[in-house]
């Protein structure tokens, strides 16, 4: 395989299609780290993600009048429905009901009448048998998100713009991994055309799939996933993907949903930068020091994407204060009794706590009443005090665990 000529004819084929979208220095990453971290904003990208590239590369080598479906959790869709409308293809997006409504109304923006869209399962995989049963019964061509040599030269492109863009070779590339598509692109590239530079990939936590294939050593199915990352959230890593990354020698590291929420207000209030999700996992990498690097060193985090609907700032604050130890939620039992309320604010809030949630229902009939309370801390040490001062008290306080089925309806 000359990997090198599949990726230049890429490059031609997106030539005036694709964006070359800038670099730029962040200097909040660069003061934390010491080293000379930039990032490449493929969320400036048509689509505001680099999907485009793969899909185009794709879909503008078949022949003409092919029909064409293709799964997405929402990006590739996106550049999919552009290629579609660009070449004048007929075409079917499936996405998965995890979808934010932003993505799938700029799906159909894009796409306009080439494309029909269908939500289908609850999962990128779930989409993914669908539309292979529409080939099927169509004859229409699958365009993977992520799994063909088309769609890895096209992400690959990348590479080749930022490896010119930037003032000089860098000494590590910080890449989110879902299936695998960029990452075995840019990292194939990058032990061709620029070897010495180390490339990380970055999975959620809660989708941990090329990491688990490495282990295995093949591509291995996961039971459960957690789709907030909905980007980069996929059960099973490729079949193509899976052998160029390995061969590549890339690193992987994970990184909690809640320091991806952290990072993902910090590029909105400090950076000016709206990331989504999956966007922000090379970058969070970096701020919570789950990829260690040398100050001097020149660091290249790809931004991948910029499809955030707005109404899930609301649960990304959420995660990040309970991912940084500031939120906390309580079961109280509190005597049915006057001044109950008061004396447990007296005697177990401190002076910088909070109650951001409070919900109860007295009972006539019992001595004592539960309540859901949420406590946010105006520091993650005040925990250990706050919990010293519920002990020594008279009333039953439980405090919910992450992970327990109440905690995952608050959270």
């Amino acid at each position: 395989m000359d990997f090198t000529r599949l990726v230049r004819d890429a490059v031609d084929r997106l030539d005036g299609i694709a964006l070359p979208t800038p670099v730029q220095r962040l200097p909040r990453l660069s003061q934390l780290t010491g080293a000379e971290v930039w990032t490449k904003r493929e969320d400036l990208q048509v689509g505001r993600s680099y999907k485009v590239r793969g899909a185009y590369n794709t879909i503008a080598q078949l022949d003409p009048g092919t029909t064409v479906v293709t799964a997405s959790a929402g990006n590739h869709a996106q550049g999919f429905a552009y290629a579609c409308a660009s070449l004048g293809v007929r075409g079917t997006v499936v996405v998965p009901g995890t979808t934010p409504k932003q993505k799938r109304q700029r799906i159909a923006a894009l796409g306009g009448d080439a494309i029909t869209l269908r939500v289908e399962g609850d999962t990128y995989d779930d989409s993914a048998r669908v539309a292979a049963e529409l080939a099927t019964a169509s004859g229409a061509v699958v365009v993977p998100a992520f799994d063909a040599l088309s769609t890895v030269a096209g992400q690959a492109t990348v590479a080749v713009e930022f490896l010119a863009q930037l003032p000089v070779a860098p000494d590590v590339v910080v890449l989110p991994v879902g299936g695998g598509g960029l990452l075995a692109g840019c990292a194939t590239w990058l032990r061709e055309h620029s070897p010495a530079t180390r490339v990380v990939g970055v999975e959620p936590a809660g989708a941990a799939g090329m990491a688990a294939a490495l282990t295995a050593g093949e591509p291995v199915t996961l039971a459960e996933i957690d789709t907030f990352v909905d980007g980069a959230a996929v059960r099973r890593a490729g079949e193509v993907t899976f052998p160029l990354i390995r061969d590549a020698g890339v690193e992987l590291v994970a990184v909690p949903e809640g320091a991806v929420c952290t990072e993902m207000l910090e590029l909105y209030q400090v950076d000016g930068v709206i990331a989504e999700p999956a966007g922000a996992l090379a970058t969070a990498a970096l701020a919570s020091g789950a990829v260690a690097v040398e100050p001097g060193q020149t660091v290249l985090a790809l931004l991948s994407g910029g499809n955030n609907d707005v109404s899930r700032y609301a649960e990304v604050v959420e995660r990040s204060l309970v991912h940084r130890g500031l939120k906390h939620y309580f079961l109280v039992e509190f005597p049915q009794e006057p001044g109950a309320l008061r004396r447990f604010l007296d005697e177990v809030l401190g002076p910088d706590d909070d109650i951001v949630l409070f919900e109860y229902q007295k009972r006539d009939n019992r001595e004592t009443g539960a309540a859901l309370v949420g406590i946010e801390l105006g520091a993650a040490a005040g925990l250990t005090p706050l919990l010293a001062r519920i002990a020594a008290g008279p009333l039953r306080i439980q405090h919910l665990a992450p992970g327990t089925t109440a905690y995952r309806f608050l959270v």
